[in-house]
């Protein structure tokens, strides 16, 4: 039989002690690493150096980045950490211009704002300058010298109260049918103060009024589709659509291009 290594406990006692010393080492080390994250997560939560440095602003382009980051009341001397987000975010709504705000911190210290505006639906031309008309009925007071062509020029609106009702109506627009619209003419009479008239871009005028215009004027892409191309006139969305050409001679009465639809 094959005979068995004795190791007295004379030899194994320095193994042990090594083994223990190792151990107690690799411990110490543990915990000295934790105690000096945790003093360097302190030094830096108290420090500047979690201030905020840097504050990223999109989605905005009627209100200015620096009125955006002024209302946010955030500063160099923000601890990151010590933000409210709802605070900021509510302090940013009170714009009129805003309808919605995202806040993210982004470590070590920046701070990322999202806005989403409301959107333009029409212009109104004061003293030269176009100022836009947004979906909640705000005027943004705006030094343009033009419209830019993204929404139709609002004319003639003398009353606030006619105003914000059309301004309703066109929020509820389709942006297809809303970037076909490139001006739109207030033509109250004694027996109806909502007529409208408008300018389109493909050369045709809408007579119309401001009662359930979003609704009636849904039908405009599907007249148009069956004219024919040279065809150039009025559509009616009154009571009841149709369309009738410039080129009517007005002691025909209805013709054959005055089509009811």
């Amino acid at each position: 039989m094959e005979k068995k290594q004795i190791v007295s406990i004379e030899d194994r006692i320095p193994k042990l002690k090594q083994a223990r010393k190792k151990k107690a080492n690799r411990r110490l080390i543990f915990y000295l690493t934790i105690f000096f994250i945790l003093i360097s997560i302190i030094v830096y939560l108290q420090s500047p150096l979690s201030n905020v440095k840097k504050i990223t602003v999109t989605g905005n382009t009627s209100v200015k980045t620096k009125e955006v980051i002024k209302q946010s009341k955030l500063t160099d001397s923000t601890n990151i950490w010590t933000i409210n987000k709802t605070k900021v975010k509510n302090n940013i709504k009170e714009n009129p211009v805003v309808q919605s705000v995202d806040v993210d911190r982004k470590l070590p210290w920046t701070v990322e704002i999202q806005i989403k505006e409301y959107e333009r639906v029409g212009y109104i031309k004061k003293e030269g300058y176009y100022h836009p008309i947004l979906g909640n009925g705000t005027t943004v007071t705006s030094n343009q010298k033009s419209s830019n062509g993204d929404a139709p020029l609002i004319i003639g609106f003398s009353e606030g109260a006619y105003l914000d009702k059309m301004t309703d109506e066109l929020q509820k627009l389709p942006e297809s049918i809303l970037n076909l619209i490139s001006e739109i003419h207030w033509k109250p009479t004694d027996e109806n103060k909502n007529k409208i008239s408008l300018y389109m871009n493909d050369g045709f005028m809408v007579d119309g009024t401001i009662r359930n215009f979003a609704e009636k004027m849904q039908v405009y892409p599907s007249i148009v589709s069956q004219l024919d191309s040279d065809s150039k006139g009025i559509i009616h969305i009154g009571v009841g659509a149709y369309f009738e050409s410039f080129d009517k001679n007005p002691d025909e009465g209805e013709t054959e291009d005055s089509t009811e639809r």
